[in-house]
């Protein structure tokens, strides 16, 4: 009896230490920033942008055929389906850029006035997601895609395929914005920015942002589909602390 009072005790006390750490652990935790005695801490939210031409470009192309009964119009799909993947390998978009995003079949209905509705035959949808990484390529390819029979396309979506050295960029200009400020208020208080106490950023990074009027590409429309990328524009968001003082 006397070892299992003891055990039980050992994995209470462990139970507790792990719930609420040691003494030392605890107060680090709880320690907010702190001014120095003769200091003012300022908080100042900051954000800054930067634009990059995308490198990439998201589309979706699907098929959609219709038949009496519903095995008609899946084998009528498959074979169109495979004749438009088989387009998009053919205008140089890789296999792990290609991915079926959607494959359904669903029965349509003929609409009576006063009757109820009457199943009339089937339509069968098969879809897939392609990215693109050679922009330039982007109308030839979307153009393929009609000619091989796609009947439902959408997109494109522009993005850039390495985002963080952009979103650095954007980092280091919200911090560039973040100090200004804080030169401001110090110099409108007669103090002096000592030292940033803590950084960090506000939440999630802002996605990028297309801005399709600002450098089109140039294509003649006789050869392929025109396309318009634009830019993409990405932003950060920071919380800076700084310590003002004498």
């Amino acid at each position: 009896m006397t070892l299992i009072l003891q055990r039980t005790a050992s994995a209470a006390a462990l139970t507790l230490l792990l719930a609420f750490g040691t003494p030392a652990m605890t107060a680090a935790a709880q320690t907010p920033a702190l001014a120095s005695s003769d200091g003012t801490l300022l908080s100042v939210s900051a954000s800054g942008e930067a634009s990059r031409a995308p490198d990439v470009a998201t589309a979706s192309a699907g098929v959609v055929t219709q038949a009496a009964d519903a095995n008609a119009a899946m084998r009528a799909n498959a074979a169109q389906m495979t004749r438009v993947i088989a387009a998009i390998r053919a205008a140089g978009v890789a296999e792990r850029d290609i991915q079926t995003t959607g494959i359904n079949i669903h029965p349509t209905y003929r609409h009576v006035e006063n009757e109820e509705p009457r199943i009339s035959g089937y339509s069968a949808n098969n879809s897939v997601s392609l990215k693109v990484r050679d922009i330039a390529k982007l109308g030839e390819v979307l153009d393929a895609l009609v000619a091989s029979g796609a009947n439902n396309v959408s997109g494109p979506s522009f993005g850039i395929d390495q985002p963080e050295a952009v979103y650095d960029e954007a980092r280091r200009k919200a911090l560039e914005q973040g100090r200004a400020r804080a030169d401001m208020y110090a110099e409108a208080l007669g103090l002096r920015v000592r030292r940033i106490v803590s950084i960090s950023e506000g939440g999630r990074l802002s996605p990028p942002q297309p801005m399709y009027a600002m450098r089109a590409m140039a294509m003649d429309a006789s050869e392929s589909t025109p396309v318009a990328p634009g830019e993409n524009t990405l932003a950060a968001n920071l919380e800076i602390v700084f310590e003002l003082g004498r």
